[in-house]
């Protein structure tokens, strides 16, 4: 799944400690952008679980549909779009009857 190829985890930023240096950043901002960091990565979390459960729910329902498929028998084979404006035509003409040369 794709959550495997994920290193970090939120927990892990979290705890990230730095080095401090003679002059290294203000530890203050580091926290504050670990915490964007943070909420952000919790987000996507969320929103790849969903999508992995939309497309398993996907996956599910078209292969019910196609399970549904197969195990219909074809109605008509070489039904084509003669045949159709055919029935359409006669459609028209027993609904409409005279009206609809008038």
């Amino acid at each position: 799944m794709l959550a495997d190829r994920i290193k970090l985890t939120n927990k892990d930023i979290l705890e990230k400690d730095f080095k401090s240096g003679m002059r290294g950043y203000k530890q203050e901002d580091v926290d504050k952008f670990l915490d964007v960091i943070i909420k952000d990565y919790e987000s996507f979390h969320q929103i790849i679980e969903e999508l992995q459960q939309e497309n398993l729910r996907l996956k599910k329902q078209q292969s019910e549909i196609n399970n549904r498929r197969s195990a219909q028998p074809t109605q008509q084979t070489g039904t084509t779009n003669f045949d159709i404006l055919q029935r359409l035509s006669n459609l028209e003409k027993h609904v409409f009857g005279s009206k609809l040369y008038e």
